[in-house]
């Protein structure tokens, strides 16, 4: 069973876990090392001959507008993960319709191709947002990856289905749902995608998790990182303990544990899981460009 390859290109200075100690107005100050490490992802992937969707933030795509290029070049996926990795429940309507916006139009002229998936930052579609699905459905993006079904600090609606869907928008509308992918037990959700999972886990219960969603459920997961999980020598941020602990731990493993999970399972891009879900049309082909009129 193919399942999807994810990764939310972002710097590590972006990250929710030290919002309290990085304001958005001095990301400029701190080193970039995004491009490299979405580099080496993608010379992995080669490797293993793996496509992957990449959700690429609106503000690494303004200032790396090659490597989104090279990301399309080689036959991935480039999707939209909003611009400024703000929390959209801390965001006014007006401002996520307007940094959204702005993000898939980066996007697009970079590829001169639709962009048609979607990934809030931190996963912040909640029962407290969930407008934001209106305004994606508007905007024309296809399908979005968001909303997980678990109990979290930071996100999650635990009640929403596990499995890929199409819901209906508060306005009516219809949107296909890729939630990040969990392993159902008794009277919880417990997730199991990637990103901090994948490294608080010992591999063994990955693999063990991630082939019971395939083999009990029978549905393709879903898998997420970023590029600076596979970076352990990134600048150290002063944060809390716990803050610390969520964006550092187990770095310097997490390289070696996805050249495992891709000796162990197939993947290919969100896209073409949907397809094979029947869920997206086949008709409409990916790599023809998009007509963009602003």
């Amino acid at each position: 069973m193919q399942n999807a390859l994810t990764v939310d290109v972002e710097d590590y200075f972006h990250v929710a876990a030290f919002a309290e100690n990085i304001s958005p107005y001095s990301w400029g100050k701190y080193e970039s090392r995004v491009e490299n490490n979405t580099l080496r992802l993608l010379d992995l992937f080669d490797q293993y001959n793996t496509k992957a969707t990449f959700f690429v933030l609106g503000w690494v795509a303004e200032r790396a507008s090659d490597l989104v290029l090279e990301i399309h070049k080689r036959g991935h996926e480039v999707a939209c993960h909003g611009y400024s990795h703000q929390l959209i429940y801390k965001q006014d309507q007006q401002t996520f319709i307007n940094e959204t916006q702005r993000a898939k139009d980066i996007l697009e002229n970079i590829i001169n191709h639709k962009v048609q998936g979607y990934r809030a930052a931190s996963y912040s579609i909640t029962k407290q947002s969930l407008w934001a699905l209106d305004t994606l459905a508007d905007i024309g993006f296809e399908y979005d990856s968001s909303i997980v079904p678990v109990h979290h600090d930071l996100y999650g609606i635990p009640d929403m289905p596990r499995t890929p869907h199409v819901l209906t928008t508060p306005n009516g509308k219809e949107l296909i749902e890729f939630p990040p992918s969990t392993l159902s037990l008794p009277g919880m959700n417990l997730p199991v995608a990637g990103g901090g999972y994948f490294r608080l886990y010992p591999y063994w219960f990955s693999k063990a998790a991630l082939r019971w969603v395939n083999r009990r459920d029978k549905i393709p997961f879903i898998f997420y990182l970023h590029p600076w999980e596979i970076d352990p020598d990134q600048p150290k941020i002063e944060a809390r303990w716990f803050s610390k602990f969520r964006h550092y731990n187990n770095l310097s493993r997490c390289h070696d544990r996805l050249e495992k999970l891709l000796n162990d399972f197939e993947f290919t891009t969100t896209r073409n899981v949907l397809i094979h879900q029947n869920l997206i049309g086949s008709d409409a082909d990916e790599n023809n460009p998009v007509m963009l009129a602003y």
